[in-house]
This record gives C-alpha cells, structure tokens and sequence, in this order.
C-alpha cells in the first residue's frame, strides 16, 4: 500500500534525525530553557523580521491552538472561524474544553473574509441582548487552509486591519504552513504574517519534525505570562531541547530564499502533488476544491475509486452523488518520487 492520505505518515527528514542523534547525550536545562530553543527562537525572529517576537514551542497543533487562545480570551469571550476551521471541525472540542466558543462563519473555498467577520462583531454589538451571548474576542484562521486553499497577502491585510479596527487577535493556524509559502500561488512571506497578526505559528509535524510547533507572538499583551498557560495546559515538554533542535536542523542556513529543509521539502511536495492534479485532470477528472498546496481533493468515479484504492492510501470526503467517490490525495515531505510517477501512470491507464 502507498500512503497518500496525510502529511504526517513519516518520521522526520534526516537532518533532523541526524542533529538529534548528535545531540543526544548531552545535558541542558529541561523546559524549553536551553540553547538550542534559544538558537532556533532567534532564527525564527530573523527570518520573520521580528526581533521583539516571543517564540515559544509545543509539541502539537491542537496543543498549540487551544493554548493560544485560551490564553488570549477572556472567560467569556468566543473565536471567529470558518465553519470549515480546524478547531471547529477536527479538535474534538478542545477550544469549547478551555471554556470558549467557536463562533463559525460561513466559508467560501475553506475562507472567511473580513466583511464577514465586521458583519458578525456588528451583529453582536448591536444585539439589545448582547451581554446574553458569547463575545467575539479573536479570529483564527489556518493558512493553508483545511482544503488547502490561501488566502491572498490583500485578503489577509484586510482581514488583519479589520481585527485591529474592531479590537480583536487575529491568529493563524500554520500547521502546513512551509507547504503554503512554497506554493507557486502564494504571495505572503513569514514577515507578512509578523506585521499582519498577533500570533501564528509555523508548523513542524507536517513538515518534517517528528513533532513540532513554533508559535509567534507579535502583540506584546499576549506574551506577558504566556509560559504559565503552556504549563497549565500540559505544553511545557520537560525535554524541551528537542523541539528547538529540530526547527534548527529544519531551517539551518536559511536565508530568506528558500534554501533550508523546511522550505525545499515542502517545495518539491507542492510540485509533486500539483503534477498528480495535472495527471487526474487530463482524465477529466473535477475537483472538489481548487488547492495550490500539497493537499489536492478529487471527485472520482466509484470504478476509478475501487481501482486505485487496492494500492493507494486516500482520505474519503463523502459521496458527492451515488456515481461518485470524493477523495483528498496528501503528499509530504518525504513523499517518493518514484511512489508519485507510480501513481501517475496509474491514473493514465483508467
């Protein structure tokens, strides 16, 4: 069987295996308070421009995700996302856990907007009863999103001006966020996310760590106390070291242009999933979301589903209609060339 139903199937990319063996017995302080978090913190504030950031590591995204916001919202207090968001759909209630709502709007290609969220806040405010109901507090978003689309360096700027027009965090989910820098449609930048939100985070289990996430704090506000609510919420691994080493080993000799494991992998896993699109389209093949990014979502005959699931790991998206099987292929950054040529003259032969 080959895999192609997540980004997250494999280990991790060899140098980082390799720092973390060469590391491996030496002694630092636990906690995330050693060298190598520090080394990679200041990588990561340089390559987004954001000397002043505070950079702090966890193991996962759901711990990632429920920490921030948690920690950023008052008790009352409720995050805006798209009714397609991560936290609304794939997190089991983690947020609703911490005691705060998720507030989901309506999406368009897995996106809000920043009308949409004005609309909400106003609606609210406006309500004779609004002290009855929770508050908009945030607006979370992932990029790529959970249909691997983008969202735009326009549309995130008006996202981002309208947040802090209305008073609200903006935060954005980078679980596979090196895939979304990497696609050919992207036009943001790590300092575009710096300037434009409060806190985002770029991803490591997606991406090559073997587990992973480094969030950024930009607004000062939220970084006051920020280490108490990664204890309280179980965040604060005792072996912290290796969270640093691997974003390390990910971005070593970065220098903006892309040279790094965490950049040219994801690059070669864009372009590998972008020519299995190529492949599956040629056929005739529709799509059930128009992705740029390593996530690619096909709407298959039930005959071409059968065929190429005896061989091929996919993850099921329902049956548009009873002829039809909707499928997302996933590659990674290790996925094998030699497994995407396999499953190209596959597609050709159907």
């Amino acid at each position: 069987m080959i895999r192609f139903e997540c980004d997250y199937g494999e280990g991790a990319a060899q140098p980082v295996l390799d720092l973390l063996q060469k590391t491996n017995l030496e002694q630092t302080p636990g906690y995330g308070e050693d060298d190598y978090c520090a080394a990679a913190a200041e990588q990561i504030r340089r390559l987004c421009d954001a000397p002043d950031a505070a950079v702090h590591f966890f193991v996962g995204a759901t711990q990632a995700n429920l920490t921030v916001i948690d920690a950023a919202l008052k008790p009352w207090q409720g995050v805006l996302c798209a009714e397609t968001g991560h936290i609304h759909v794939h997190e089991t209630g983690s947020i609703e856990a911490t005691g705060h709502k998720c507030l989901a709007l309506p999406a368009t290609a897995g996106k809000i907007t920043a009308a949409q969220i004005r609309a909400a806040v106003q609606s609210h405010r406006a309500n004779p009863s609004h002290e009855h109901e929770v508050q908009p507090g945030m607006v979370y978003l992932s990029n790529p999103t959970e249909v691997g689309t983008l969202y735009s360096k326009e549309e995130l700027t008006d996202i981002s001006a309208t947040c802090y027009d209305l008073g609200l965090y903006l935060f954005v989910d980078g679980a596979r966020m090196a895939y979304g820098l990497m696609s050919p449609a992207n036009d943001l930048s790590l300092q575009d996310y710096a300037a434009l939100c409060d806190v985002f985070y770029l991803g490591g289990t997606k991406c090559g760590a073997l587990f992973g996430e480094a969030v950024v704090i930009t607004n000062d506000e939220l970084k006051e106390d920020f280490r108490y609510a990664i204890k309280q919420h179980g965040g604060m691994l005792a072996k912290g070291r290796l969270l640093g080493l691997q974003f390390l080993a990910l971005l070593d000799g970065e220098d903006g242009s892309g040279c790094s494991p965490y950049f040219t992998l994801a690059a070669e896993a864009d372009r590998q999933a972008l020519s299995i699109r190529e492949a599956f389209t040629a056929k005739g093949i529709g799509l059930l979301h128009d992705s740029p990014t390593n996530q690619q979502f096909f709407v298959l005959p039930d005959a071409w589903y059968e065929a190429l699931s005896r061989q091929y790991a996919m993850s099921g998206m329902g049956k548009p209609d009873d002829d039809h099987t909707a499928v997302r292929i996933c590659t990674s950054w290790a996925t094998r060339p030699e497994a995407v040529a396999q499953l190209i003259a596959d597609v050709q032969k159907l």
